[in-house]
């Protein structure tokens, strides 16, 4: 995707919605306040705006109405508690520890309730001293409430006049990403790919992939107008995901073994004529979630037909005059690559036609999975947070980390001579995360966005002159601040720090100098205290828990595996199912992947056994991914009179991906025997494949393409070789756990 592209994603993202909502939601009040001189006695409305805004995640409407009214109501509570105890330097160590604990532990009812957890500190925090209430206290807390109920209002009408627009962001903004999946997927058919960097890329890029289909399950499963009472524009919409799913799977399953691909094919020219033809279909992806994101109809930049109707003549050609009884293996997996092509293609060209949102598109449109099934569950029972009550849990962990870091901030606010000492809690509050190498990149982010801010801040006010032009550029911050405060945090915190210096300089222009100072000398303190509490005070450390997390990716892959491959042994095949187990093999994986990412971020004393950590990522990624290839054939083929082979092969594999977990479980076992074990081989089929060369050679490719086994063949073929990569990735991941169990125990 190009500059201009990424822009038009940018301009089009909800991110830039939230930041243009929640700017314009504090800064019109603002003005009207400005307007009546009463802005220095009302300014806890537009922060009440701002904060309670910041609680507004994507997600289903009810779940964003319920959220708001909790952290309403929530921090009316907390300003009012810290308003009227602040006096008293006991008590506020005491609501320290209490609201430290509480509102950092809630995170274990998700990402929704921890926002809230997080807002209602950042309100104690504003609250500790007299800067922002005096003695006013009810007054205040009630100020700041009815910004929140202003934001609600905002909320509910903006949802009521664009009820599909959030969808048609998220839903967009997959589509871009998976464009930018395919195109990665491209740069294997390239001459010299560097597969290390190949795989880290998509590895990334399905974690993205995978936040992002979470959010959109939960908001189109969820909103009742579109799973029960759909109308043309929201059943297109389901369509439209429903089918990204199955193309992000189709891109998975597409995996081949590129060294033997190049080896075979590198002197002709049809990888690369493959190569560029996947980027133009990535570019269409692309293409597509911009419409989507902006609400017009997508046009094809290409000739997509003719594109691959070329990539099949060079195929053909090359088919006709190269291959032999010697080569045919190698054709078969470059046809197989041209049928996924295909399949890509007329998938690209239905979604160009799904952004017209034409009533015939969706009218054959049928719900085929059951939605509660594929929706995010959260437990909201109390034993949960009881449960968690203990060091073995990383949220307690992370809540005591939290309310000493708070804590610690606070006496160094009482001790040294800063006139914004409550800035230091803020920076705390905001940088510490459950994990370290989180919470090292925001610390990072923090101090250098603060001190750019500054820097900025400093040449504005020293240059111009006029309020005007100020304003306009406090706004821009605002904007940036707050679009950006999820994707960069560096950017977000440069924004953040320039508009507070330019709204302290419209409030109180005198003191600006001193407001320049403390933001630097209070958010190092801040980071200091953070990196400590979070190096030295009951870390997490990621290979704590990577051993689950590769738990839960073999058994997902087993339970993946168990159903696909039930197919070949003539059971029948529960698609409901199927999509479900593929969903959480997905999820598993991804899982996994952004914990061993966690652990690149580490210190190198913490990195542990990380060849062996990157090769079992690897390892499962692909297994996924052939596993996914294999569902492929699985929904379409039926060949029971190969049931017996197959069936054979499922059970030698499935007692290798056992033998894997119960060397994680720390089980002695046979896994030394079952990785000397061959996979039985599909006698019928080496029969069928001696045949087909025979031909070959005796007849030639023209006469023998005529016989009614080469279809069969070059199907059975393609499965056959699933199930026997899908064996060697298991005795490989068998083969990697033991090192890491050796290692261990050395």
């Amino acid at each position: 995707m190009n500059y201009l592209d990424e822009f038009k994603k940018f301009i089009s993202s909800h991110y830039l919605s939230t930041g243009v909502r929640l700017t314009l939601g504090t800064i019109i009040p603002s003005l009207i306040f400005h307007h009546y001189g009463i802005l220095s006695e009302w300014i806890a409305f537009p922060l009440g705006t701002l904060l309670i805004g910041g609680t507004d995640n994507p997600g289903p409407y009810h779940r964003r109405r319920n959220a708001l009214l909790v952290a309403i109501v929530t921090c009316f509570i907390v300003a009012c508690v810290t308003g009227y105890l602040r006096h008293f330097h006991f008590i506020i160590f005491l609501e320290i520890i209490v609201f430290g604990m509480f509102f950092s532990l809630v995170g274990v009812y998700g990402n929704r309730v921890n926002s809230i957890g997080l807002i209602s500190l950042l309100v104690f925090v504003f609250n500790i001293d007299d800067h922002l209430s005096g003695d006013m206290v009810f007054r205040t807390a009630a100020i700041f409430s009815a910004g929140g109920i202003w934001y609600f209002v905002l909320f509910m009408v903006l949802q009521k006049l664009l009820p599909y627009k959030l969808i048609q962001q998220l839903l967009g903004e997959n589509f871009v990403e998976l464009g930018k999946l395919l195109s990665i997927k491209a740069d294997y058919y390239f001459a010299n790919p560097d597969y290390d960097e190949l795989f880290n890329r998509m590895v990334h890029q399905q974690v993205i992939l995978r936040e992002n289909h979470e959010n959109l399950r939960e908001i189109l499963f969820k909103t009742r107008e579109i799973v029960t009472e759909s109308t043309t524009k929201s059943r297109i919409l389901m369509l439209m995901f429903l089918d990204s799913i199955d193309l992000f799977e189709r891109i998975l399953n597409s995996q081949q073994n590129y060294a033997n691909l190049h080896r075979a094919f590198d002197h002709t020219k049809v990888l690369r004529l493959f190569g560029t033809y996947i980027t133009w279909l990535a570019a269409e992806i692309q293409q597509i979630g911009l419409a989507v994101q902006s609400g017009y109809a997508s046009h094809p930049r290409h000739d997509l037909d003719e594109a691959f109707n070329k990539c099949q003549r060079a195929f053909e050609r090359m088919r006709e005059h190269k291959m032999n009884h010697d080569n045919m293996e190698d054709f078969i997996m470059l046809r197989q690559i041209l049928n996924s092509l295909q399949d890509v293609t007329e998938r690209v060209k239905k979604l160009h036609r799904a952004t017209k949102y034409e009533a015939d598109v969706s009218n054959d449109y049928k719900l085929t999975v059951e939605a509660e099934d594929f929706t995010p569950k959260q437990d909201y029972h109390p034993r949960i947070l009881l449960d968690n009550l203990s060091l073995k849990s990383s949220h307690f962990r992370h809540a005591v980390r939290v309310t000493l870091g708070l804590l610690a901030g606070y006496i160094a606010s009482l001790f040294f001579d800063v006139g914004h000492g409550y800035w230091i809690l803020l920076t705390i509050a905001v940088i510490l995360k459950p994990a370290f190498s989180i919470t090292k990149q925001r610390n990072i982010h923090r101090i250098g966005g603060t001190i750019l801010g500054v820097i900025i801040g400093f040449l504005l006010l020293y240059l111009i002159q006029e309020s005007t032009p100020l304003f306009i550029l406090m706004m821009v911050a605002m904007i940036l601040a707050y679009s950006f405060l999820k994707i960069n945090y560096f950017v977000a915190s440069t924004s953040i720090t320039l508009y507070v210096i330019l709204s302290f300089h419209f409030l109180n222009p005198q003191h600006v100098t001193n407001v320049l100072q403390d933001r630097v000398v209070d958010t190092v303190i801040g980071s200091l205290i953070a990196y400590m509490i979070s190096s030295y005070v009951l870390p997490v450390w990621e290979h704590s828990q990577i051993k689950q997390y590769m738990k839960e990716a073999l058994d997902a892959n087993r339970k993946y595996f168990d159903i696909v491959a039930a197919k070949f042994t003539g059971k029948q095949l529960d698609i409901n199912e199927l999509k479900l187990l593929r969903k959480n093999a997905i999820i598993a994986m991804a899982n996994l992947s952004d914990n061993f990412q966690k652990m690149l971020s580490e210190p190198k004393r913490q990195q542990l056994n990380m060849e062996e950590y990157h090769q079992f990522v690897a390892t499962s990624h692909m297994l996924t991914s052939y596993i996914a290839s294999l569902s492929t054939y699985a929904q379409t083929l039926e060949y029971l009179e190969f049931s017996v082979e197959f069936e054979m092969m499922t059970r030698q594999i499935d007692r290798q991906l056992q033998a894997a977990m119960d060397i994680i479980d720390g089980k002695t076992g046979n896994s030394l025997e079952i990785v000397r074990e061959s996979l039985p081989q599909n006698q019928r089929l080496l029969a069928l494949l001696a045949d087909r060369k025979k031909q070959i050679k005796e007849l030639g490719i023209e006469k023998a393409d005529q016989s009614p086994v080469r279809k069969m063949l070059s199907d059975l073929k393609t499965i056959n070789g699933l199930f026997e990569l899908i064996s060697t990735i298991s005795i490989d991941e068998i083969k990697i756990l033991q090192k890491i169990k050796t290692a261990k125990a050395a």
